[in-house]
């Protein structure tokens, strides 16, 4: 399979990443900023990307920005914060069309990189302040996706899982910011952070596509010229051993239970055990063909739904069940059993080569996707290690029996979370 490779140019304070290919017919723009996960500035961080889509210096309005956007050709405009291990992640990603498929003289590359530069250097803004009135309307908006998330309560399970087992780690941080905080932050402080994460956070910029007749390297340099240090950031992952697993159960009124199983696995991306891990995944509660699938949900019929996956760079696997509250006990007995036969060995050639062959149509689907290719690409910065997806893509078939049952003897559960109706004890 013919997988692609980037290049990497060290430009005026940040790296550019370049992936030329004809697989796709659009070019891609992403800036990602990269800082550590703070509580002081993880709602800030959070709430910026709202406002910073409401309008530049010469649209200022997110109509006319909108507009903009449409005159480029349909040009799409998209912002966004994620944490990935402890590292909070700001993506601005811009998707354009290919001048070559177009009868126009205009530089679609060089117009678009110039608004997109705007986007992030020159937001609408009074003097050294956002707009009062858009920063006041987006937290509203962060707040109302704040609360969506706990009246999810599967998301919520999720969290709350992720609270009790990194209580003083900075990963137990919510990557949506909390309600609490929003009551400090205006347009004057909002904007004097915006200014520091410019400054301070490591910046890389990927632009994908055919990119044979666009000269990147000066089109970019032109635009991001800005004096700015080459920040780079290296974020370890906490060791943490686990004396003895902790056991929260919290009660709410809901129809269905939640069970989530937090477990440490030491393994994170770029480690030499990480692909035993994704096919380890696989056979234990990754796809329909698992063994938490087929044990937990079809044969007992204890779950409305039972699956697993891992965090690529904090080291957690994690287990999620939908349950009848009067099931608790017996469900989780059973999940931890499939654990323990994945220790013993307690899977087929089969299974296993099942779940390479799941594994690598996840990678392909990646592959074919812009954004997940960058992605792709991303996780090497984070990670600090050069490994191109044709390289994993052969680790993953070199996986054998004895990686799958060392990786399953390296795991510890952390914690057990359920949430849980508020009638009688059902959780006992």
């Amino acid at each position: 399979m013919s997988i692609l490779n980037e290049t990497i140019v060290k430009q005026n304070g940040f790296r550019l990443h370049m992936v030329n290919t004809k697989k796709f017919k659009t070019i891609h723009i992403v800036l990602k900023f990269r800082a550590p996960l703070i509580k002081e500035s993880i709602t800030k961080r959070a709430l910026l990307p709202f406002v910073l889509q409401q309008g530049t210096s010469s649209n200022p309005s997110r109509n006319e920005l909108r507009q903009a956007l449409d005159n480029l050709y349909g040009a799409e405009l998209n912002i966004d914060g994620a944490k990935k291990g402890n590292n909070h992640i700001l993506t601005f990603r811009m998707e354009i069309a290919n001048q070559s498929y177009l009868n126009t003289t205009t530089n679609i590359f060089d117009e678009s990189v110039k608004l997109l530069h705007e986007v992030i250097f020159s937001p609408k803004r009074t003097d050294e302040s956002f707009d009062e009135t858009v920063v006041a309307r987006e937290k509203q908006t962060l707040k109302q996706k704040i609360h969506s998330i706990i009246d999810n309560k599967m998301s919520y399970a999720n969290m709350r899982l992720i609270d009790e087992m990194c209580q003083k780690e900075d990963y137990r941080l919510h990557v949506h910011g909390y309600e609490d905080d929003l009551e400090h932050i205006n347009e004057q402080n909002l904007y004097a952070y915006y200014q520091t994460l410019l400054n301070q956070d490591q910046m890389d910029i990927y632009v994908l596509g055919d990119l044979s007749s666009i000269n990147v390297e000066d089109t970019i340099s032109s635009y991001f010229n800005q004096v700015r240090s080459m920040n780079e950031i290296n974020i370890s992952v906490e060791s943490h051993r686990v004396n003895s697993p902790k056991e929260i159960v919290e009660q709410q009124n809901v129809q269905q239970a939640k069970l989530h199983l937090g477990f440490r696995t030491d393994i994170t991306y770029g480690d030499p055990l990480y692909p035993a891990l994704q096919v380890f995944n696989g056979v234990f509660g990754g796809f329909p063909s698992s063994k938490l699938f087929i044990n937990v949900r079809e044969k007992n019929s204890l779950a409305y739904y039972a699956a697993s996956r891992f965090e690529s760079h904090k080291g957690l696997l994690l287990v999620f069940s939908g349950i009848a509250p009067e099931d608790y006990q017996k469900a989780k007995q059973i999940i931890l059993e499939q654990m323990e036969s994945m220790k013993k060995g307690e899977f087929t050639e089969e299974d296993m080569e099942q779940s390479k062959k799941q594994v690598e149509n996840q990678w392909k689907e990646t592959i074919d996707h812009p954004n997940g290719l960058v992605e792709l690409f991303y996780h090497q910065v984070l990670a600090n290690i050069e490994l191109t997806p044709s390289e994993i893509l052969t680790q993953i078939h070199r996986v054998s029996k004895s990686d799958l049952i060392e990786v399953a003897n390296k795991l510890h559960l952390d914690t057990v979370y359920l949430l849980t109706t508020q009638e009688g004890d059902n959780h006992e």
